[in-house]
């Protein structure tokens, strides 16, 4: 918020150098913070609704402590020319900053590393997002001086008329909508969050039809393996995912291939790394592997059942008009269903080729 109450400080001032760029920011901004409380709701995605609460709540108390430090303050000393700073304001400084300042390198340490500073930049913040951009921000330090130049080259040839598109990141879809206000559709970075929860693997096994494993009653092996993958213990991370580039977080995946094995042996001729990966061939054995898929697809028809409209219900909600926040929730939401449907069909398609492989090694 630092960069945010500077470019609400220069709002405020009178004459500012760089009012002619700050009148020309929006208004408003269509990040979920500005949602109406409909709309919120209608995200489907608690991990999302998690992250728009907090920035929430963090506004109403930066909100208090703002006023407190202003109140102590003489008229002549108070940094927004004695303008009102709520919480409406905060969020508009904020939204603006998330989206229209990029992280590039600022002041230099001693050992010639450079502190991450969020810059807003003028001009080249018009720039829209792609994953295959025709241009890039570099910067340059002058050689007689300790000025840092930022500025546009060209990656490719670019036509007449064609627009300049940056990468903003290589970010999932709840980057995008939280501090950008848009959702990429297709985007190959987006992903779904679940909590690993042994209760819950014990209802996908049993969707899946799972022999009666139980993942709430660990062996002292494979607790030591869970502790390793960071999902037993005191700080463990219990956050894993599906889609994007991995498909199946490894963690997620060795955690099952190790539960549903009795025979420690076996798995500790393996290394993580061979555990947690999806193009590893089977590394404890076919059955074990139809077992993991299986109770992974079980999870992702749970994590299906929670959404309360369907992709086809969104659709149709889309075709009948709506306002400019209803449609980003519903397209976002669509876009996280369909992560899962694609995940379940790629592993329905691979427990397919190792029931047949099992069915040629068992003639």
């Amino acid at each position: 918020m630092k960069l945010g109450l500077k470019l609400l400080q220069e709002r405020a001032k009178t004459g500012s150098f760089w009012w002619p760029y700050i009148s020309n920011l929006p208004e408003t901004y269509s990040v979920p913070i500005f949602f109406p409380g409909e709309d919120i709701k209608n995200l489907q995605y608690a991990p999302l609704l998690y992250q728009v609460n907090k920035r929430c709540r963090f506004l109403l108390d930066f909100e208090k402590l703002v006023k407190c430090e202003l109140e102590t303050l003489e008229a002549n000393d108070h940094p927004f020319g004695g303008q009102d700073v709520d919480t409406s304001s905060l969020g508009w400084a904020m939204s603006a900053v998330s989206s229209r300042a990029f992280r590039l390198y600022g002041s230099k340490h001693p050992d010639g590393t450079h502190n991450d500073a969020p810059m807003m930049l003028p001009l080249i913040d018009m720039c829209n997002h792609s994953f295959n951009p025709n241009a890039e921000i570099v910067q340059e330090q002058e050689a007689s001086s300790e000025k840092m130049l930022v500025k546009v080259i060209a990656r490719t040839q670019i036509m007449q008329d064609d627009p300049l598109v940056l990468n903003y990141g290589f970010l999932n879809n709840d980057f995008f909508l939280l501090d950008y206000g848009f959702v990429m559709n297709p985007n190959p970075h987006d992903c779904i969050e679940l909590k690993y929860d042994p209760a819950l693997l014990d209802a996908a096994s049993m969707v899946a039809g799972i022999s009666s494993p139980n993942f709430s009653s660990l062996s002292s092996w494979q607790q030591e393996i869970l502790f390793q993958l960071n999902l037993h213990g005191e700080n463990s991370d219990l956050k894993v995912s599906l889609g994007g580039s991995e498909l199946v977080e490894g963690r997620l995946l060795a955690a099952l291939r190790v539960l549903l094995c009795t025979d420690k042996e076996s798995v500790e001729r393996h290394n993580l790394n061979t555990l947690k990966s999806l193009s590893a061939e089977a590394p404890l054995g076919i059955s074990n592997e139809i077992a993991a898929l299986r109770t992974i697809i079980a999870l992702c028809a749970i994590a299906l059942g929670h959404f309360p409209t369907k992709i086809m219900e969104d659709e149709s909600l889309l075709k009948q008009g709506v306002s400019t926040t209803t449609e980003l929730a519903i397209r976002f939401r669509i876009q996280k269903k369909s992560i899962i449907v694609d995940v379940m069909r790629d592993l329905m398609r691979r427990v397919k080729v190792l029931m047949s492989n099992e069915s040629v090694t068992a003639q």
